[in-house]
Order: C-alpha cells, then structure tokens, then sequence
C-alpha cells in the first residue's frame, strides 16, 4: 500500500496528465456531437490490425463474426489506415467492465479496435450482445470511425435484421452515417452468427 500522500496525488495526476493527452494529440470530433467518443483513443493499442477478437473464449454468450469493407465517401474506393473502435454490451445487456479495467470502463470490457488494410477490409470477433435490461433497445455495437488526418465521428449502429425488438420505424429510418446498420446474420453449423457489413465514410 502506498502511505505517502505525495507520492499518491504525483501519480493521479500523471495519470491525469497521460489520459488527457492522448486524446489533445488527435484531432477533434467531426460532424453533430459524438457522445463519450474520446474514449476510443482510452487504451487504444499502438499497433492495430484489421482484424481483432473482442471477447475471451469463456465470455458468456452466443460467438459472431462480423466484417466488411471501410470505403471512401465515394462508396466505392476502399480505404486503408482507418481505425474502427467497436463497443457493446455484455450478455446481461450491460456495459461490464472487467475487474482489472482502468481505461474506457464505461464502455465496459467488450471493446476493440481495428486498423483497415489496404483493400479496407476489417473484421472482429465477439458475441451476440443483449439488449439493455427492462427497456425496448434493440441489440447493437456501436461503431466510432477515427479517420487519421481528419478526426473521428460516430456512425449508425450495427442492428441485427432477426432482432425482434428492432421495429418497422427503426428498420425504414434514413441513414444516416456511414451506411445501412442493420445486417442479417445467419448461424453456421458450429454454432457462430456470421454477418457482414461495409461502411462508407462520411467526411
């Protein structure tokens, strides 16, 4: 245990110092307001792939695959270097972090991110998550696009087509970002929900 109070208030404030800076150091929120966005850069690795696993395998719940291509605003030019951060909920519905969690624990434990390649290609890893408890939100992860240069926005959730709480309003609703959320999935013999999903950039 730490007893000196110096020594204490020394190290909260490096690690106020270090958390502050690492979002100071990127640009800035783009488009309409973008809430908690900032966390995406919260433990954000150094070195990203395009691919990543979200969940460990003895995380509770049904395992997906989800993957896709990040295109130019020109929705049709593939664009490579751009990092997609993903948050969700656990199988209770709730944003659990885990117990060793200091960074980002509001977005709870099942979070990550991925770096596209240079066809744009991104995939990721996870589970099924669960609808928030006692309300009337579909499932969804939701997507934040940090497009190095630029800045970083929030585009629509990934909904899933067979959720039963996704309603006729929210599946004729307009996009608005980053292209059509809602994905169908299909479950393969082994038991994983696949889908797919590409993303166009808006900025």
């Amino acid at each position: 245990m730490i007893r000196n109070p110096l020594l204490v208030a020394a190290i909260a404030v490096n690690f106020f110092v270090a958390c502050t800076q690492t979002k100071s150091q990127h640009e800035q929120v783009l488009g309409s307001p973008c809430e908690e966005c900032e966390l995406l850069f919260e433990g954000m690795p150094k070195q990203i792939s395009w691919r990543t696993t979200i969940s460990e395998p003895d995380e509770p719940g049904e395992p997906l695959i989800i993957s896709g291509t990040i295109f130019k605003k020109d929705g049709k030019t593939p664009a490579p270097g751009v990092i997609l951060y993903i948050y969700q909920t656990d199988n209770r519905g709730l944003y659990s972090p885990s117990p060793n969690q200091i960074l980002g624990k509001a977005h709870g434990h099942l979070r990550g991110w991925m770096k596209t390649d240079e066809q744009g290609r991104y995939e990721f890893k996870t589970i099924r998550p669960a609808p928030y408890p006692n309300r009337k939100d579909p499932q969804h992860i939701h997507p934040i696009i940090y497009e190095p240069g630029k800045g970083y926005y929030w585009v629509d959730d990934y909904l899933f087509d067979d959720d039963p709480l996704l309603t006729e309003q929210q599946r004729n609703r307009p996009t608005e970002r980053g292209g059509l959320g809602i994905i169908k999935v299909d479950k393969s013999p082994d038991g994983v929900w696949i889908g797919s999903r590409d993303i166009v950039l808006s900025f």
